[in-house]
């Protein structure tokens, strides 16, 4: 039986709402736009810092804009609760270390794995020395990522490292949807690939394969 993991993320919020309680929550955030409407629903009910640890995107220029972009919408998103900031190291040598030998594999499989397990192993190290008490992450809204094993790694390094993993599938309930329309609010930068040099030339592939098959339709 498939778990709803964003209903069950709402009785855990709905449960500190009636207690009167704002949980310490660090979020992992893959990018700015991903992170809008998860923190416009986060900061309702957690005081939330955003942690940016992503060391698969590539290049360092790549890298840097994203991260300004994230600064950037964190000065205007309105919240409940005052939203801090932390940006995570850029050890990109660390991300290919990691993902060696799975350099072919197509994007949403083993090789996204490892990455979002090196992110999540990261927030969940942070989490805990910083006495939070919850770490998630913004992957679940994009309609790319696996949020079942997004949460399967968090609750396995939550039970490792000793503090909550805030379990969500933020693509529900318009979520995804409501990303876009806040980036277009914002007028925030979309990247067109998910972040490592790997996916960058699997979108460029497929770019270049449509481009072939208009041409071929034009000629006939």
């Amino acid at each position: 039986m498939n778990r709803n993991f964003q209903k069950e993320m709402e009785q855990i919020v709905r449960f500190h709402r009636e207690l009167g309680e704002a949980p310490a929550l660090l979020l992992h955030s893959c990018c700015g736009p991903c992170s809008s409407s998860v923190l416009e629903q986060l900061t309702e009910n957690f005081r939330v810092t955003v942690f940016y640890f992503n060391p698969n995107i590539s290049p360092r220029e790549e890298y840097e804009k994203r991260v300004e972009e994230q600064r950037r919408l964190l000065e205007h998103l309105p919240a409940k609760y005052p939203v801090s900031f932390w940006e995570g190291r850029y050890v990109p040598e660390e991300f290919y270390q990691a993902v060696q030998g799975l350099e072919h594999i197509s994007e949403g499989g083993e090789r996204c794995f490892v990455c979002y397990r090196q992110r999540l192993r990261e927030a969940a190290i942070m989490a805990a020395a910083g006495g939070f008490d919850y770490f998630t992450t913004t992957l679940s809204v994009s309609p790319m990522k696996n949020a079942a094993k997004l949460n399967e790694i968090g609750l396995e390094l939550s039970g490792k490292y000793g503090v909550k993993y805030l379990v969500s599938d933020f693509k529900k309930r318009d979520g995804y949807k409501r990303s876009i329309e806040l980036s277009e609010k914002y007028g925030m930068y979309r990247q067109d690939y998910c972040g490592c040099v790997f996916s960058k030339e699997e979108r460029r592939e497929k770019e270049r394969k449509k481009a072939l098959q208009n041409e071929d339709f034009v000629l006939k």
